[in-house]
């Protein structure tokens, strides 16, 4: 029962309500109201009173969760020293009488276990505080919003910048690794539904056509001016706090927070950020670039990056938006040809018309070419 799961971090609470929030895809998400006697509700998220965030997690993605607890343990410890006052919103650790099916690494009995918890069907949970007067955004409002969120995933990886990035594990190995996205393509074209390659042949022909794309991501690899960074790799707007001015306070939801290169986090923005339609629209007239929103992230993330990038990554600036765009058109379509096994579908050509929305962003980026700014 999830009582038994909040009282493995909390239990000295008599009463509270649990009230599902967020639109996460991966995990799915509570509010606990502490003194509430209301069980499970629905509703909106109002400030007040004691409060955490409670989440079950998703171990079909996140298969070891253990490698999550030990990053944020070291990334939370380092933060803790070396930048007392940047807000880090860090998974709660279990009491004493939680640790029997606690999981992770360094289990610390005398301090009350580790930070996820598994109920007695195996299902496994985690606990944070609540940031009171704080807000999330499923989509982005504006370009000052975009303009805040680019500042905080820039915040985020400057104020590790000291941080030794060989100490993280990778908690979704290769999971932008562009090399293999487009050689997982390439055997999906030879190997998968015959119907659907024929049916998807435009598009193949697109993709293959930017190979070049691949080309250059290949090179940065092996250049001494692209370094690994501790980058956060799910820059969408949901995994920002706001204040209620509407000013950034942090980023969360840092499961996917292992070692990679600034092009991850600022095409991940870009991807989901200039344009006004979402992945999911079929309407491909209405996928356009946004110049002010782009501009926002430049201006946000170079705001705080730009001394810390080298000269040579500064010049991929704009590379980050094809490379995450090229990657999950790549992506979308392999799982079309494969009869959708990754990311399932709500219904037939899903992952069809997924991929058909990603090339147009992609020709509508391409377009652009050099002369955006960055």
């Amino acid at each position: 029962m999830i009582e038994t799961v909040i009282r493995a971090y909390l239990p000295e609470i008599e009463h509270f309500s649990l009230l599902p929030i967020g639109s996460g895809l991966i995990h799915r998400t509570w509010k606990v109201e502490v003194g509430v006697d209301g069980g499970v509700a629905d509703g909106g998220v109002v400030d007040g009173g004691e409060a955490y965030i409670l989440q079950q997690v998703n171990t079909g993605v996140f298969k070891d969760p253990e490698v999550i607890g030990g990053n944020l343990d070291k990334i939370g410890r380092y933060l803790q020293v070396h930048c007392p006052d940047y807000l880090f919103v860090g998974p709660m650790r279990t009491v004493a009488g939680g640790v029997d099916r606690a999981v992770g690494e360094g289990v610390d009995r005398a301090a009350g276990g580790v930070v996820f918890y598994r109920d007695e069907d195996g299902v496994c949970y985690r606990l944070f505080p609540y940031v009171q007067g704080s807000r999330t955004f499923d989509v982005v409002a504006g370009p000052e919003q975009a303009y805040e969120a680019a500042r905080q995933f820039g915040h985020f990886t400057r104020h590790l910048a000291g941080f030794d990035v060989g100490e993280l594990r990778a908690a979704l190995p290769d999971f932008h690794n562009l090399r293999l996205r487009f050689d997982q393509f390439g055997k999906a074209v030879r190997d998968g539904n015959a119907e659907r390659i024929r049916g998807s042949a435009e598009l193949i022909g697109f993709l293959e056509g930017q190979r070049d794309l691949v080309g250059v991501y290949e090179s940065l690899l092996v250049s001494p001016a692209f370094s690994l960074r501790v980058t956060h790799h799910d820059t969408k707007i949901s995994n920002v706090l706001f204040d209620r001015r509407g000013k950034g306070l942090c980023v969360i939801d840092l499961d996917t927070v292992m070692p990679g290169y600034f092009i991850s986090d600022v095409g991940d923005m870009i991807r989901t950020y200039v344009s006004p339609a979402s992945e999911e629209e079929t309407d491909l007239d209405k996928v356009v670039v946004r110049d002010d929103f782009y501009t926002a992230i430049f201006e946000g993330y170079m705001g705080v990056m730009g001394d810390v990038l080298s000269a040579v990554e500064r010049e991929h600036f704009f590379y980050s938006g094809l490379f995450m765009v090229y990657m999950q058109a790549l992506r979308f379509l392999t799982d079309h040809l494969n009869n959708d096994v990754y990311y399932g579908a709500r219904y037939e050509g899903h992952n069809f018309n997924r991929a058909a929305n990603q090339v147009a962003l992609l020709r509508r980026l391409l377009e652009k070419g050099g002369g955006a700014r960055g």
